[in-house]
């Protein structure tokens, strides 16, 4: 160490290296360093970059000769707290990410860029004296000027970027046209988040609701864990409105993670409809601005509810006090690239930091937060029946062998749409395949349509008329002639969400039908737009992928049909059969939820399989009591600790021999309680033009795991053969394949 260093800043920055960097102070310093948490802009590499300063030592083992200067410091005041940045080192000590890549992902962009944090105000526009006075019939010949004109008359005080936009198609060269005639001027009004109405009336709770609520006010000022175990329908969310309407009315913040941003609408106007309190939501399909707004009104406690996704966990509040994960279940809270972490794991550990109760809530809780349950880590609160006059729908399986189908559909199954549509009700078919058929095949030879670039089929688009890849998103024209056998003849096998809907529009001449999947719903707003048509009741059926099976009320919705329940049962995943469990009983869920009784159509070629019996006969419960079962005799997660270390290469062979020589040097570290297994392919081997190959790693103990992971990851991150493959370590993997 250099011992003539009066002072070191110590920086993270945005590089895979997991360390900091030794910065001289920035020229001027009084030798004082500067609180934890402020950005400064430094010299890196050939460049320069922006830094978040994370400690300060008394010397360095860097020469002194080869430090380089802090260049500029950018805040004058931390803009990440105390309890924010123990959350950040927590998250790279335990994901073993490098500490400036997890800093700098728990940033919004703007933030990442070195931005001002200075409240500068919202841009409004309103008429001029000039404007005000003139006389709107000069705008004749320019039509769009004179809507917005009008729009602007009609409010006197002034209109934001926002409510133009919603008033105002292109509103912005009609500004510009105003404003060469003068009648038009802009003005800043202070940044503050929107609040709801005067608040909305609340709703009754039943018995099992208020004990719930009661419990966690209990937990306030202090970290406990709850797991709400409610069934579909159950009113999990009124019990989410009432703790943070209680606890916010003592000045406190409510976090609220939410898996989808296809959710946030609806959640956010139904907290804003209940609650006089200022709500933000935040997500990745926000501008920048937008994200950076509600960002800094919760760091400065002006917001008292944040609604977010995954990233949302990471946002600072000036006063926590309740952090909600909502679906807890969902395998959307784990990102699954860069910073592999699971948001729901993050925010008990979060609240734990903050001294706050977190409250887990599921329909079908994930078989980690089962397994907590049952050994003492978590509390659970259950609400077993359905809110209001709403009744369990039924559930009915139907024998696929030796039916004869229509496009997927069973004859049982379209006599229930026929009566549904017969009683002006609405149904749900659920069938997880987009595109029309999953396979494009010659009737001359066999030959299947594949990926050039993945070990998979391209998947016939008809809408498009194009062949897809549903991996990496390669597309290409469908072939004049067969490849193989130069034959003109395909045929189309299997099913998917365009193929049903086309049969229904056959089948239902009259009816409305709409298909909800990523194609369909890839114009903004339109997924909103359906939802309302749902509701509304301007549709008769949808026909979705698993968008349609989270979180979602529609009263009228009395039939559900599951049309491949197979698809979950055989699967090289050991979560596979938990996974689909889930989904059958989300999807089934959406069935029943208003006054008029709901069914439940599952069909399946394997009716007597022991997982869809232990769903349909004794439930969720059951489903996963056994399941922890099997695991623990199978040595699987959660009664295991793994780790997954995965390689990328443009050829296999680079792959197998970077993950043998780590296996290798795991093994040279002796008995450290910790399996070692592969490497060996993934089942999707080939994926976007590059292999992939996996090596397990294993143990009984998480802290056996960790400490091994401690030690070994430095050596194989120095391995000669690391260099020629892109590799990743996954803690607590999800997916496998």
């Amino acid at each position: 160490m250099n011992p003539d260093t009066k002072a070191i800043w110590r920086v993270a920055v945005p590089s895979p290296l997991r360390k900091t960097f030794d910065y001289l102070p920035p020229e001027g310093s009084t030798g004082a360093g500067p609180a934890v948490g402020v950005r400064v802009r430094v010299p890196f590499g050939r460049g320069r970059c922006v830094g978040v300063t994370v400690e300060t030592a008394p010397g360095s083992e860097v020469p002194a000769n080869k430090l380089k200067r802090i260049s500029a410091v950018i805040d004058p005041a931390p803009i990440i707290d105390r309890r924010s940045m123990d959350l950040l080192r927590w998250t790279a000590d335990y994901y073993h990410h490098p500490i400036g890549e997890v800093v700098f992902s728990a940033l919004p962009p703007a933030v990442r860029r070195g931005r001002s944090l200075d409240d500068d105000g919202v841009a409004h526009w309103r008429l001029s004296a000039e404007g005000a006075a003139a006389d709107g019939s000069a705008l004749h010949r320019a039509p769009k000027q004179r809507a917005l004109f009008e729009r602007l008359k009609q409010s006197p005080g002034g209109l934001s970027e926002e409510d133009l936009a919603a008033s105002v198609p292109r509103w912005r060269t009609a500004m510009r046209g105003l404003e060469k005639r003068g009648w038009v001027e802009s003005f800043a009004l202070p940044d503050a988040p929107a609040r709801g109405p005067a608040g909305g009336s609340p709703r009754a709770l039943n018995e099992a609701q208020r004990a719930a609520v009661d419990r966690v006010l209990e937990a306030r000022g202090e970290f406990r864990p709850f797991l709400l175990n409610g069934v579909t329908g159950s009113g999990k969310t009124e019990v989410y409105l009432e703790l943070i309407e209680r606890l916010t009315d003592a000045g406190a913040q409510a976090l609220v993670l939410i898996p989808e941003i296809g959710l946030t609408p609806q959640i956010a106007a139904r907290f804003r409809e209940r609650l006089d309190r200022p709500v933000v939501v935040l997500h990745s399909g926000l501008s920048d601005g937008d994200r950076l707004r509600g960002w800094r009104w919760a760091r400065d406690g002006r917001a008292a509810v944040v609604i977010g996704t995954r990233s949302a966990v990471f946002t600072p509040l000036k006063n926590p006090g309740l952090l909600i994960v909502d679906e807890e279940q969902d395998g959307s809270y784990k990102q699954q690239d860069g910073l592999r972490y699971s948001a729901r794991d993050l925010a008990v550990v979060r609240a734990r930091l903050c001294s706050t109760p977190v409250v887990l809530g599921s329909a079908t809780p994930s078989l980690e937060s089962v397994h907590n349950v049952q050994s003492g880590r978590y509390t659970e609160l259950r609400l077993p029946l359905r809110a209001g006059k709403a009744q369990h729908p039924s559930v009915q399986v139907i024998d696929l062998r030796g039916r004869s189908l229509r496009a997927g559909l069973s004859e049982p199954l379209i006599d229930a749409l026929r009566q549904c549509l017969a009683k002006r009700e609405q149904a749900i078919l659920f069938i997880n395949r987009r595109g029309f058929a999953p396979a494009y095949l010659c009737s001359g030879c066999g030959w299947v349509a594949e990926c050039r670039r993945c070990d998979a089929k391209m998947v016939w688009h008809r809408h498009e008329e194009m062949l897809l890849c549903h991996h990496c998103g390669s597309r290409q024209p469908p072939p004049p002639n067969c490849p193989e056998c130069d034959g003109g003849e395909f045929r189309l096998l299997g099913l998917g969400t365009e193929r049903v809907v086309e049969f229904l529009r056959g089948e239902f001449e009259d009816a409305r039908i709409r298909r909800v999947d990523r194609d369909s719903t890839r114009r903004r707003g339109s997924f909103d737009a359906l939802l309302d048509a749902m509701r509304g009741g301007d549709v008769d059926f949808v026909v979705g992928t698993q968008m349609v099976a989270k979180g979602h009320h529609f009263p009228n919705v009395t039939l559900v049909g599951v049309l491949d329940a197979d698809s979950g049962l055989f699967s090289c995943d050991f979560r596979a059969g938990e996974r689909m469990a889930q989904l059958l009983l989300q999807v089934a869920g959406r069935a029943g939820r208003g006054e008029r009784p709901g069914r439940v159509l599952i069909q399946t070629h394997h009716p007597s399989n022991p997982l869809l019996h232990a769903l349909v006969d004794s439930g969720y419960r059951a489903f996963a009591e056994n399941a922890l079962s099997e695991r623990a005799e199978a040595g699987l997660p959660p009664l295991v600790y793994m780790a997954l270390l995965r390689a990328e290469a443009a050829g296999l062979e680079q792959c197998d021999q970077f993950l043998s020589a780590a296996k290798a040097l795991g093994e040279s570290l002796g008995k450290t309680g910790v399996d070692l297994l592969g490497p060996v392919p993934a089942p999707l081997t080939r994926r976007a033009g590059r292999y992939r190959v996996q090596l397990f790693l294993e143990s009984r103990s998480r802290a056996a795991l960790h400490g091994f992971l401690r030690s070994w990851l430095p050596g194989v991150e120095a391995l000669p053969q690391a260099r020629r493959a892109r590799w990743s370590i996954d803690v607590d993997p999800q997916d496998t394949v």
